[in-house]
């Protein structure tokens, strides 16, 4: 009777300790999968002009977004993630080139790859937008007119501190041009790293 009993505790034992474990990984994956709905993210990067630029350009980028989660992909391949529709208001003070300063927004998409139980999120995001550069089309190179288009594309990881913190740090590329409206129109292409963070609510 002794061994018996010690037995039958043995396995209750074992039955809740396993029981447990089962119940966190299901919670997590449901965490995984429905992400605080709403974000809010500061974000700073540094461009250099390449590609045959007009001048040497250095620009800082500064951006204050807002995102809402749309759609998941509930997967076990590497596209299992989430999507999210954002807004960014752009400011970019010009340190190297002909301007000086450009204002805009910009409206995209971004995607999260999401790996099971890790807090490192993977993402990639693009958006067309329109601002406000201080041109000076009477230099040589300098851009044809003030208003001026905008496509932003990034790549990087985010880092999830808590609940509602994290931190990201990417690469971004940035194209300016007013699509052609004059002549010449010298564009803008400009890479460089950005690092940012985010609050979720």
């Amino acid at each position: 009777m002794s061994r018996a009993s010690t037995a039958c505790a043995l396995l209750f034992a074992c039955s809740q300790a396993f029981g447990g474990i089962a119940a966190s990984g299901v919670e997590s994956a449901k965490e995984e999968f429905n992400p605080e709905r709403f974000e809010v993210a500061l974000e700073s990067g540094y461009l250099f002009g390449f590609i045959n630029p007009p001048r040497s350009y250095q620009i800082g980028a500064e951006f204050l977004t807002a995102r809402v989660r749309w759609g998941v992909v509930r997967s076990d391949m590497w596209l299992r993630g989430y999507n999210q529709f954002y807004i960014s208001a752009i400011a970019e003070p010009i340190f190297r080139g002909i301007e000086n300063h450009y204002f805009g927004l910009n409206f995209g998409m971004r995607y999260n790859f999401v790996r099971p139980g890790s807090r490192l999120v993977p993402y990639i995001s693009g958006g067309l937008g329109l601002g406000w550069i201080d041109s000076h089309p009477e230099i040589p190179g300098g851009q044809g007119q003030d208003f001026t288009f905008n496509i932003l594309t990034a790549a990087g990881i985010s880092y999830k501190m808590n609940d509602h913190w994290k931190l990201n740090a990417g690469i971004l590329y940035e194209h300016l041009s007013n699509g052609g409206q004059t002549d010449p129109n010298p564009s803008l292409n400009l890479l460089g790293p950005q690092v940012g963070a985010t609050y979720s609510f």
